[in-house]
């Protein structure tokens, strides 16, 4: 059997708050490595406190790759990060640096690192026609009407995951084939690399929902309201008819805060409403994970010398 010389890459993945940003940089001062962020609202500027997207002081000395891309009111695609993430990946493997992907969006990684199927293109008609009946009837409504449709999506999309439930009913009104048909179709080319999949996460989910809360005051004390007060000002955002269904708008943390400042509910409703969305985001996260069979868990608590050696043996092959 010939030897496989494909160049060697680390896929560090794990819910919200895991301890990724950290890692990848402990990684990437051990063994020379470059980062790239596998992480959805990232990409967006503007999306910095509330993202817990690296500051420079993180940055330093290391190169981070795929960050504020787009500006908060234009769309970013897995089909445009798998394209940019795999050129950001080369680059690295020239530079003769190694490549150290991190985030937690998991359509983002399995895009990059599985191919991706073919789909249509987004198209905002119909996405504003879906916005408006989840408007009307509710998100869980609109998973139901998915479950009539395509029930092997609807089972894999959880009801309180409204963009993915948007997508998967949009493809459908678009071709009049389920979402799952599309998916299992046979597309963009993997990632030619070795990866080493590594999940941080802790073991208990009680440390995890402690982190995240821990993570949010946080977030609030160094001026997240402030953060999202500046983009509701920005002159293009002020033109967009419906913010809260933008990308970035939805993510996790920023819609809540956007619906506080739009004079839905008191500062504590606010924060519990944060909170409890990230520890949903982290459990739609940790089901993906799962299914991830070729990935080795750690506790970033107390296992991060066995994730080092881990490591250290797959660079040493």
């Amino acid at each position: 059997m010939p030897a496989d010389t494909r160049p060697l890459a680390i896929a560090l993945m794990g819910p919200t708050a895991s301890g990724k940003t950290a890692a990848a940089i402990e990684l990437a001062q051990a063994h020379g490595g470059e980062i790239v962020s596998v992480d959805s609202a990232l990409v967006y500027r503007g999306l910095d406190i509330g993202a817990a997207k690296p500051d420079m002081a993180e940055r330093a000395g290391i190169a981070h790759h795929l960050l504020d891309l787009r500006d908060p009111w234009q769309a970013y695609s897995a089909a445009e990060f798998a394209s940019d993430a795999a050129a950001a990946v080369r680059g690295i493997v020239a530079r003769g640096k190694l490549p150290i992907l991190a985030g937690g969006t998991g359509l983002y990684f399995r895009a990059l690192l599985q191919g991706l199927s073919p789909m249509p293109e987004a198209d905002a008609a119909i996405r504003a026609q879906i916005s408006a009946e989840a408007d009307t009837d509710g998100w869980p409504a609109l998973h139901a009407q998915l479950a009539r449709i395509d029930p092997v999506a609807a089972k894999r999309i959880h009801a309180t995951d409204p963009q993915r439930i948007q997508r998967a009913l949009e493809v459908h009104r678009l071709t009049g084939k389920p979402i799952s048909y599309w998916q299992a179709r046979p597309g963009l080319a993997r990632l030619p690399a070795r990866v080493l999949k590594l999940v941080l996460a802790p073991a208990e989910r009680a440390v995890l929902h402690r982190r995240i809360e821990t993570r949010f005051d946080l977030m609030l004390a160094q001026g997240f309201l402030d953060e999202v007060r500046r983009l509701r000002a920005l002159p293009r955002m002020t033109e967009v008819e419906n913010p809260l269904d933008l990308p970035a708008i939805r993510a996790v943390g920023y819609r809540q805060a956007w619906q506080f400042l739009d004079g839905q509910g008191s500062a504590a409703e606010f924060r519990d409403r944060g909170i409890f969305a990230t520890r949903q985001l982290a459990k739609r996260q940790l089901t993906w994970l799962r299914g991830e069979l070729d990935a080795r868990w750690f506790d970033p608590a107390g296992d991060m010398p066995r994730l080092r050696e881990a490591v250290s043996l797959f660079l040493a092959r």
